[in-house]
């Protein structure tokens, strides 16, 4: 049962991560585009922990909070820098 529902989330992550991936090529303005980026790590991080869940490795959680911690610097740098056009002041 369990190995069912691994390949499910595997394939709709992977669908996800794929329409994300749309939004951010075609985006109308730059935060849509921000945004897709933001959920497109998100779901990148969801990707590991489901593999690290798979093959019973804790190694894959450090690896995946360690991107969740760059991911939500990056994000508010980003969005620092569109709203006031300098990340440090």
């Amino acid at each position: 049962m369990l190995e069912s529902a691994i390949s499910l989330t595997f394939g709709l992550l992977t669908v996800a991560w794929v329409l994300n991936l749309y939004r951010l090529g075609i985006g109308p303005s730059l935060p849509d585009r921000v945004l897709a980026l933001d959920t497109m790590y998100i779901n990148s991080i969801a990707l590991i922990v489901v593999y690290g869940i798979q093959v019973d490795s804790k190694l894959y959680f450090e690896a995946a909070m360690l991107i969740a911690l760059i991911g939500f610097v990056s994000t508010v740098a980003v969005a620092k820098y569109i709203t006031r056009g300098d990340i440090i002041e």
